[in-house]
């Protein structure tokens, strides 16, 4: 979806410049091209083979290097740039683009890029607290830079608190954000639920699935991709959160119900992708069968329904779309569901079929509208979730 834009990366004087070997590194591999500008100060830091043999490409660090291949560099990466950040930040770098000075490569070539333009300030605390600094920042933002908020932690100066570079994987998510060019859902709100719930037996046991959150939490990245303000209702899952998405954590399927309702109004979109849990416990009966041992008896009773609750409480050009795993029937399950539970869309898979279904990173379904259906080949979860999207936009 990305591959092939051009990414500028600017490293300035800054312990934590060596970082940025493995930015570098990770946006080769996810098929890049990238160029590095580096400060003198930076030089000292990090050598600049280090860029060029990661990248293929000849680290800039003098605006008048007569071995560069262009005839004015600072004007053609510039132009050719897809985004530009700037990693680490010094406070140096940080005044001089503030305040409209460019005196060396990196300042020069970033007065004239027209891309989207990423800082990611790096320093002491006392001089990322200071005011002229906090200004400078202010003064970017208004500007249209994105500024990367820094990390809290041990500093390479022994002390404690704001100024640390990001981990290298806020700095990716940041700058795939930036890249994509595919908005439709800006201004668009949307609800997504993910993972499974799990029903208390005793304080040790307890009723789930098997579902790994993996469908729900693609559901939801790609739609922030996208632009939506998306919030992520989850159940317990092994995943890490969704970047710049509203992440409301819960356990059992009493709680995802009052998440989903409380916010289900609020959200032109709802995309219930979590496998709940179909019954929880009743009443638990103990018997002893032997002395110091003894076997549970659990009465079930049924959970609230989330996606019936939902079809029947449906606001104004509110869109919703429900997900069905069957291991039989698949299509006529799913689409009584799609009209008993007055939905707009399902998403169905056959638990049956190889590379589906719960804790693949795979997954191959057919969606379900009201007048028509569109069998996937086996993909992606991330393609599937973009698949689901494209289908939505089409109801909006």
């Amino acid at each position: 979806m990305f591959s092939k834009k051009n990414i500028v990366l600017g490293i300035t004087g800054s312990i934590a410049a060596y970082k940025m070997a493995n930015v570098a590194s990770a946006l080769v591999k996810k098929g890049y091209n990238v160029q590095v500008i580096m400060t003198d100060n930076a030089t000292n830091f990090i050598n600049p083979i280090t860029f060029e043999e990661l990248t293929k490409n000849k680290c800039i660090t003098s605006t008048f290097d007569r071995n560069f291949q262009y005839n004015i560099a600072h004007i053609s990466i510039a132009a050719s740039a897809d985004v530009f950040l700037v990693a680490p930040a010094s406070a140096n770098i940080i005044g001089k683009i503030a305040g409209g000075i460019a005196d060396d490569m990196l300042s020069t070539t970033i007065m004239a890029a027209k891309c989207p333009k990423l800082i990611a300030p790096a320093m002491n605390t006392n001089m990322y607290e200071n005011p002229i600094l906090q200004d400078n920042l202010e003064k970017l933002n208004r500007f249209g830079y994105t500024v990367i908020p820094p990390a809290t932690g041990r500093l390479a100066c022994g002390e404690t608190g704001s100024g640390k570079l990001p981990d290298e994987s806020v700095l990716l998510d940041y700058l795939e954000v930036a890249l994509s060019d595919k908005k439709d859902f800006s201004g668009k709100k949307v609800l997504v639920t993910a993972g499974p719930t799990q029903e208390a037996i005793d304080p040790v046991r307890y009723i789930t699935n098997h579902s790994s959150g993996k469908m729900g939490y693609a559901i939801a990245r790609a739609a922030m991709l996208r632009g939506a303000e998306v919030t992520l209702v989850s159940g317990p899952v092994n995943l890490p959160q969704v970047p710049f998405v509203k992440t409301v954590n819960v356990v059992s399927a009493e709680e995802m119900f009052n998440a989903v309702t409380s916010l289900s109004a609020e959200n032109q979109i709802i995309i219930k992708a979590a496998a709940v849990a179909d019954y929880k416990p009743a009443t638990v009966y103990d018997h002893k069968i032997k002395k110091n041992s003894d076997i549970n008896y659990v009465s079930l009773e049924k959970t609230r329904d989330i996606l019936k609750y939902l079809g029947e409480n449906k606001v104004e050009k509110q869109i919703i779309c429900g997900f069905s795993m069957e291991t039989e029937n698949m299509i006529e399950n799913s689409t009584q569901k799609l009209i008993d539970k007055n939905l707009d869309m399902i998403v169905c898979n056959n638990l049956k079929d190889d590379g589906a279904g719960f804790q693949t990173d795979t997954n191959k379904v057919t969606i379900i509208e009201k007048d028509q259906m569109t069998s996937l080949e086996l993909m992606s979860k991330s393609e599937v979730a973009d698949k689901i999207l494209d289908k939505i936009y089409k109801l909006l």
